[in-house]
Order: structure tokens, then sequence, then C-alpha cells
């Protein structure tokens, strides 16, 4: 499914992307600051007369939600499938303006290659014995976004530990499997990394530079590093214009996260205390 950026004066115009959730397990009031934030940020501009094209993902490829296919013997398209149904219950009962798209990782496998052979042609990205990389170092401005040099970032904790890397930086592009699900590519069966998703997904759409990247603090290293290095080493040009994060939801002193099981579901917090209320408590805590 292809939508076309509008004839609009492009002064007008103001293009979002934003990182959406993994479809593995119901969403969880963290992820709810991030979408409200963006909703209202959305709102205003239309109120200010922009015109706003608004994108936001689905990661609909994940080994969280190849093991909960396993577990429950499905395929992890029913997986998927179902959280995204359960996601439109919880964010309409939330009075979130729905995105004017919502692209799935999985409907663009051909456009990741594509970004994947451009990358190994320019020498960006090169091919091991498991999967296809990119070459962090061969990006100078790498570490622009978190602002912090190369020589003091560390491996992030979604990059695999990987002998066969020339750099432990290096973050996958491709990583081959033999297990379902896999697709076909030039350089083996497999799945794709998950930063090229949604560079995949932001570049289909937006001519680039779009205006705003948005999603949460959380994602300002690697994930949006990583988009920015594959991104821009791809199209030669500024990626997005303006990077926005939104703070985290913590329990505890800890952020509220499906990993460590201390999520609230928004229909709990909506039943008590009703869904403006918990609109404004995270839009004033947004720390």
């Amino acid at each position: 499914m292809t939508k076309t950026v509008s004839s609009l004066d492009q002064a007008a115009l103001v293009r979002i992307y934003v990182c959406g959730v993994t479809v593995y397990d119901d969403s969880h009031v963290g992820h709810a600051r991030t979408i409200i934030i963006f909703d209202t940020l959305r709102r205003y501009l239309l109120s200010k007369k922009y015109a706003v094209e608004y994108i936001q993902n689905f990661t609909d490829v994940d080994d969280k939600i190849i093991s909960r296919a396993l577990a429950e013997g499905v395929l992890a398209e029913e997986i998927s499938s179902r959280y995204i149904l359960n996601y439109f219950r919880d964010f309409d009962s939330l009075n979130v303006l729905r995105a004017d798209l919502y692209p799935r990782a999985t409907e663009h496998m051909r456009d990741i290659e594509r970004i994947i052979g451009v990358l190994l042609q320019r020498g960006y990205a090169y091919l091991s014995q498991n999967g296809v990389y990119f070459r962090v170092k061969s990006f100078r401005e790498y570490g622009k976004l978190s602002k912090k040099p190369i020589a003091e970032l560390e491996v992030g904790a979604r990059i695999d530990i990987d002998p066969h890397k020339e750099d432990p930086l290096d973050f996958a592009l491709w990583k081959f499997q033999s297990n379902s699900p896999t697709w076909d590519s030039p350089w083996g069966k497999g799945r794709p990394g998950w930063h090229i998703e949604c560079s995949a997904m932001a570049l289909k759409y937006f001519e680039c530079p779009f205006e705003i990247h948005g999603g949460g603090y959380d994602l300002v290293f690697p994930h949006h590093e990583n988009e920015i290095a594959q991104s821009e080493s791809f199209s030669g040009r500024e990626f997005a214009r303006v990077w926005m994060h939104c703070g985290m939801v913590t329990v505890n002193s800890e952020k509220m996260s499906k990993s460590l099981g201390n999520g609230v579901e928004p229909e709990e917090i909506i039943t008590k205390y009703g869904c403006d209320s918990l609109r404004l408590f995270l839009l004033e805590n947004n720390v």
C-alpha cells in the first residue's frame, strides 16, 4: 500500500514519522505517553492550519513476536495481527487521531532489500557469515544525534554481539535465518534488522529531509542513531530536519516496559479515572 505526499505547498506541509510499537503484546501506559504526545503535536499543527502527513509504523518482525507465536503454537502473523487490533481498540478509546498510514515492516521487504543493496554497493555495508552489517565507522557523522563520539559509544541493548562483525558497533541490516518467518534476499534467506525497517518505511513515503521524526527517548541510541546513519548513507541527504523524543513513564524508578513486567494497560486507567485524565497526566509529566 503506497501513499503519496500531497501536492500542497511544501512550506505549509509538516511530515511526521513516529516509531510505533512492536506488536507482541498489548500496549501499556508507557506507549500511551509517546502516542498521546505526538497526537497532541499533530492536533496543534492542524490548529495552526498546517497540512500534516502523519505516519506511525508497526514493527511486526521481531524475535519476541516469533517467540510468542512458538509458545502459542500459531503463526507470527497471527500474533502481530491480534495486537494491532488491540492497539486500535486502546488508542481509539484514548481519543487518538488515527495516522494517515500505519505501514508494517512485513509489507516492505523489497524496499529493505533495495536500501541494503545500495549500502553494500557503496561500501557502507558488508556481508558476513551471519548476515549483512552496516559499517558504522564509514559514516563520519555517527553519534550526531546522541551527541557522543564513536569512542564513547557502547554496543546498544538491541545490537547483537557477533564475532564475525568488523566492529562491535556495526549493526545488522539482514540476519540469516532458517526458521520461519523468513524472506528470500540476494544474500540469503533471513529477516531484516530492526533499524532498517523504519528507514525503509520512512523513505518509502516521505522524500527526505522530512520535517519531524519522533519516538520515545529510549530510541535515541541505538535505533534513531542507526536510522540516520543508514538512511543518509543511502540517500546522500539529511534524513529528518527535527528529531523529537518524549520521556519515559517509570515505575519505582524503572522504565515501564513489557520485558520488566511492570506495564499498566491504558484500559485499566481509563476505567478508573477516564480518558481525559490519563491524557492530561501523561502530557503534564513528560520527564
